[in-house]
């Protein structure tokens, strides 16, 4: 009897230990992420002063490293908690602040955004005539309004108003916001379009649009280090990096003030970034989700903009990239002398937050570095799709291989298919910049349509005339006929 219970104890024990060990297996070691970005040789190889990256995989924050200083004249090193000007990173977060609103009944998104403004109105065009744009034409940049971005201020300048803004009495503009286009027919950024949605929201909720972000989205999600308050308002942010021109030197007061907040003004930390992220994946996944609900989550990041739209555009997110087989939701920002972006998956709860304050000669190499680096040693390969493949006849091969205008993103870069061990692929300056390598392969499924790895449309080619002619782009149930320019083999 003795005997049993020793050996009881000790397979116990046994299980106990095997447990244990399983779950410190399962403990992985993220030091690779550092040893492979190089990030500190980096910074000085350009000259910037500091950068900030989070990576989050499985839904949970994994990795966070701050190299550099917040401001070269202090030297005082950056800190998880540092916050940085993330421009246009503020326009997903509006568009989701207003569809929170309008899920507890306090505006309606499918409205004509005029009814809603009370300090100014939309300017009277032939486009607008028979079609006035709501909510959601802005959020896509679909409404058909110009101007794209906006000149920081600083401590000690004169600082106009949002109507001033609209009204284009501010540097880079000289008349009034206007339309390009009829709502919902085109697509062209526009940083003027958030700034009604911020007016429209102002005038009908008689709260700025900082209170409503702290309200409804920063506070309820604990994200301590994110504000819509500017660096002249009281309760801006104590722990901030300065931004720097590409000397390395700051600009001014190093505090750039952002009266267009809704397009351009949020702080915030890579942190609290993938946290924010990390909440929209957890609501797309309907599981964990605190604050942003399922309905709301599918409806920001769904693809609603593709024809001119960069190869797709959500409600504020862009969707144009497909990485290692995973659908996207991703936004840039970019302001004089700081900027980053924000990359997450749709499923599986991945992704990558970086921020820098140096100008775009400094930044942008350790960025796009960084990007690379992250997309490939973290090995986030989806399994791809069980879609029909068919060979591709040589006929077809003869008539596709060439140079040809952009017709991916619509950037006017110079776009190759070419022909590798009787294979197609594309090569393209865009693909190259964001994935670091410059052969996707092009597939020809069954249905006659062709996919790209790395590229999230559907590709259907025109071979009237006994050429290229045209390829019309598909996503969802969205599709966009692209004109193809020959350039020669």
């Amino acid at each position: 009897m003795k005997s049993t219970f020793y050996l009881l104890i000790l397979l116990l024990t046994v299980s106990s230990c095997q447990t244990r060990n399983k779950a410190l297996s399962k403990k992985r070691d993220y030091s690779f992420i550092t040893d492979s970005l190089h990030i500190e040789q980096q910074l000085e190889k350009y000259k910037l002063p500091g950068f900030s990256l989070v990576v989050f995989e499985n839904y949970k924050i994994i990795y966070s490293n701050q190299v550099g200083v917040k401001s070269m004249n202090s030297k005082e090193k950056l800190d998880e908690n540092t916050a940085f000007s993330t421009a246009s990173i503020s326009k997903p977060i509006t568009a989701l602040l207003c569809h929170i609103l309008e899920e507890k009944g306090l505006i309606n998104l499918d409205d004509p955004i005029d009814k809603y403004l009370k300090r100014w109105h939309l300017p009277k065009s032939k486009f607008t005539e028979n079609n006035s744009p709501t909510w959601k034409h802005f959020f896509n940049h679909t409404s058909g309004t110009n101007q794209g971005g906006f000149a920081d201020y600083y401590e000690g300048d004169t600082i106009p108003t949002i109507k001033q803004s609209l009204l284009g009495q501010i540097p880079r503009y000289d008349k009034e916001i206007e339309f390009l286009f009829t709502p919902g027919t085109s697509f062209e950024y526009s940083g003027g379009g958030y700034v009604i949605i911020q007016m429209a929201l102002e005038d009908t909720l008689n709260k700025s649009i900082a209170e409503l972000a702290q309200e409804y989205i920063f506070a309820p999600l604990g994200l301590k280090n994110t504000t819509m308050i500017q660096p002249n308002e009281k309760g801006f942010l104590t722990n901030v990096a300065l931004v720097h021109d590409k000397d390395a030197k700051v600009i001014k007061t190093g505090l750039p003030i952002t009266p267009q907040v809704g397009p351009s003004g949020m702080w915030s930390t890579p942190s609290d970034l993938a946290k924010l992220s990390i909440e929209i994946q957890n609501a797309l996944r309907n599981k964990n989700n605190k604050v942003i609900s399922h309905s709301i989550a599918k409806k920001v990041t769904a693809v609603t903009a593709l024809k001119d739209a960069v190869a797709g555009w959500g409600y504020g997110w862009q969707k144009s990239f497909g990485y290692n087989n995973y659908d996207w939701f991703s936004c840039n920002g970019s302001n004089t002398g700081v900027g980053g972006s924000v990359f997450a998956t749709m499923v599986d709860g991945n992704g990558f937050v970086f921020l820098a304050n140096g100008e775009k000669p400094n930044r942008i190499p350790v960025m796009t570095q960084t990007q690379r680096k992250i997309l490939t040693v973290m090995d986030w390969n989806k399994e791809k799709p069980s879609e029909e493949i068919q060979e591709i006849p040589a006929s077809v091969k003869e008539k596709l291989i060439g140079t040809y205008d952009d017709f991916l993103y619509g950037q006017g870069m110079k776009t190759k298919i070419v022909e590798k061990n009787n294979r197609l692929y594309v090569e393209s300056e865009l693909l190259e910049h964001f994935k670091g390598k410059n052969d996707q392969e092009l597939v020809y499924l069954k249905n006659g349509s062709f996919k790209l790895v790395d590229y999230p449309n559907l590709l259907k080619f025109d071979f009237s005339n006994g050429k290229v002619n045209s390829v019309t782009l598909t996503r969802d149930k969205l599709e966009t006929k692209v004109l193809i320019i020959n350039k020669g083999k």
